[in-house]
């Protein structure tokens, strides 16, 4: 079974790692907004997570009802071994291919 995934996928599962076992749909958003910039919807977003969960990359469960949101619960995400395996060989793929080359590139400016 192959385990390669799509860059928005990567974005997904290192905004999982950088926010621990407790992360949600909208907490995943902000991070993944807040660091590239890149508007997502959430529609995109949980199909990404339902695919990932399918392909067992993540896992999630149900976190307790808050006041906050009106006793309703949120969905909670957690990355699996199998996620973050295959996160660990993309980053490692996209380290050695970018060794040398950061001199090459311009800075992107917005």
């Amino acid at each position: 079974m192959t385990h390669t995934i799509g860059d928005f996928e990567q974005l997904i599962l290192l905004a999982l790692v950088r926010l621990g076992p407790d992360a949600y749909g909208a907490s995943l958003r902000r991070e993944i907004e807040a660091r590239t910039g890149r508007t997502i919807s959430a529609g995109a977003l949980y199909t990404a997570l339902d695919r990932l969960e399918a392909r067992g990359f993540v896992a999630s469960r149900l976190g307790e009802p808050t006041p906050e949101r009106g006793g309703k619960r949120k969905r909670l995400y957690t990355l699996q071994p199998t996620g973050e395996r295959a996160l660990a060989r993309v980053y490692e793929s996209l380290r050695l291919m970018a060794g040398g080359v950061a001199a090459r590139l311009r800075p992107v400016k917005d």
